[in-house]
């Protein structure tokens, strides 16, 4: 189903839709309408040799120096060649695809004075699969994204490479192949490609689409520690958390009761201990606080995928007017927020694993192995989540706390939010891991109590695991079990789901 962009109603759903399930697209009509007005004002001050910046001036320290009219098509070209300096890995194909997409609709809200030739060549990208190769590294995060995008654009150009399971190829190669004509570009063009923010963005929606679907796996994997744990059930009941007033923490232990509702393996207070370790009885309230920050980061993550974050921006009465919708300090805070409350939910999530291999703190075998002893069973993975939550403690330290001018002091604050978002995705991939280890402590603590007591959902949840990590009966390289299991629940067309 080919879904219409205009500019200002894309959703993180709609992106899913395209990035991943390769879902087509198209310029609305309204859309297209706004992008030939707003070109025809460009031109219109062009004619009319009013003083523009970025459109016939040079760019940042450089934009006092008015540029002649003979050269303002090579003003562009040489804006992205210079800007293309981007360094390191390059993107996933998700966040480069992702980004081409949300240039793209912030091209179409009509502020940038492109021609239409330069967003419907985005959207051929798009609808044809190819991926530009962009560096990861190299953006300040402020006047925009200026070197990831240029990488972007220079794809556009018929430079550059293209990602494809060979390889990098050359650009001009694979958009010959697709019978696509590069483009020449014209005033303003240039700017208007690198000028956003999304390449943090693009990172961003890709991290918290994973933050989401990760928080909701802990809380089911939690469950299984619990039974595995015998631990007490009441610390969920519904009126402790009316009491405190969070709807998220609220929430939280109603999925918790949901999800134990028939386990024989949970107890009551009393029953076996009076109270459980905060890791078990401050579930909600941890986890619901994490549900608190990332609900704040989707929230502007909606705004800034359908913003525009170009300058200088170009309104309808024709008014060309210089401003700074590129800084990228709003995506750059919720990225550091995004660090911290997924980065809990390995925190909290390594101490239950602690509880669940330490022979001091619980029942079972110790450090769940065959033969204590002979055998280490699942110690050294405990060790590997506190390595990995030790990494995160690091990575979660705020870039958007810091700045570095550029440009010779022109623009003498910048957010860091590209690498803000970086280290959020890799906080994310690091959480995965440790849910992962988790999940395998947590399977073999519920075998010695007794699988055929556990709650028909968390039961779901084992016998499909099951399927990818076997029981410990031998030691053995249990890297490929946690890298199995982490890719298996990172991909839901494989798993059910359970809540």
């Amino acid at each position: 189903m080919t879904i219409e962009l205009k500019g200002y109603d894309l959703t993180l759903d709609d992106i899913e839709r395209i990035v991943q399930n390769a879902e087509p697209v198209a310029i609305s009509s309204d859309a297209y309408t706004r992008l030939m007005k707003s070109r025809a004002h460009v031109e219109e001050a062009l004619a009319g040799h009013q003083k523009l910046y970025g459109i016939n001036t040079g760019f940042g320290k450089f934009s006092d120096v008015e540029i002649d009219e003979t050269d303002l098509d090579d003003l562009q070209k040489h804006l992205i060649y210079s800007h293309a300096c981007g360094v390191g890995e390059p993107f996933s194909k998700s966040v480069s695809r992702t980004m081409v997409l949300l240039r793209a609709n912030a091209l179409l809200k009509g502020y940038s004075g492109v021609r239409p030739v330069v967003v419907e060549t985005l959207c051929q990208l798009l609808n044809k699969q190819i991926t530009p190769a962009i560096p990861s590294q190299g953006s300040l995060g402020a006047s925009g994204d200026l070197a990831p995008l240029a990488h972007l654009a220079l794809v556009l150009l018929g430079d550059g490479e293209v990602l494809t399971d060979d390889g990098h190829k050359s650009a001009k190669q694979v958009l010959a192949q697709y019978d696509i004509q590069p483009i020449k570009l014209q005033a303003k063009e240039g700017l208007a490609l690198i000028n956003g923010t999304q390449a943090m963005t693009a990172v961003g929606v890709q991290t918290y689409l994973q933050a989401e679907q990760l928080l909701k796996q802990s809380e089911q994997i939690a469950a299984m520690t619990i039974e595995g744990l015998e631990a007490i059930i009441d610390a969920f009941d519904e009126r402790i958390h009316v009491a405190r007033g969070y709807n998220e923490q609220t929430a939280v232990a109603r999925r918790m009761r949901d999800l134990l509702i028939d386990s024989q393996l949970t107890t009551s207070q009393g029953e076996k201990r009076v109270q459980d370790a905060y890791t078990i009885r401050c579930l909600p309230q941890v986890h619901g606080a994490s549900w608190q920050t990332i609900e704040y980061v989707r929230d502007k993550l909606d705004i800034e995928i359908n913003a525009a974050t170009d300058n200088p921006l170009i309104f309808e009465n024709g008014d060309v007017v210089s401003g700074g919708n590129f800084h990228g300090q709003p995506i750059a805070i919720a990225m550091d927020l995004l660090k911290i409350g997924v980065s809990e939910i390995a925190n909290i999530a390594e101490r239950r694993i602690e509880r669940l291999v330490n022979p001091q703190l619980n029942d079972l075998p110790p450090f769940l192995s065959p033969e204590p002893g002979l055998q280490s069973g699942a110690m050294i993975m405990q060790y590997t989540a506190a390595s990995l939550v030790s990494e995160n403690k690091t990575l979660a330290h705020p870039a958007s706390v810091d700045s570095i001018p550029s440009s010779a002091n022109q623009e003498d604050h910048v957010s860091m939010g590209t690498i803000a978002a970086r280290h959020a995705q890799q906080i994310t991939h690091n959480v995965q891991r440790v849910l992962a280890i988790e999940l395998i402590c947590a399977m073999e603590a519920v075998e010695v109590k007794g699988v055929n007591r556990m709650a028909q959902k968390t039961r779901q949840l084992f016998d499909e695991a099951r399927e990818v990590v076997p029981s410990i009966t031998e030691d053995r390289p249990f890297s490929y079990d946690i890298e199995a299991l982490t890719t298996w629940l990172m991909d839901d067309s494989k798993r059910k789901e359970v809540i």
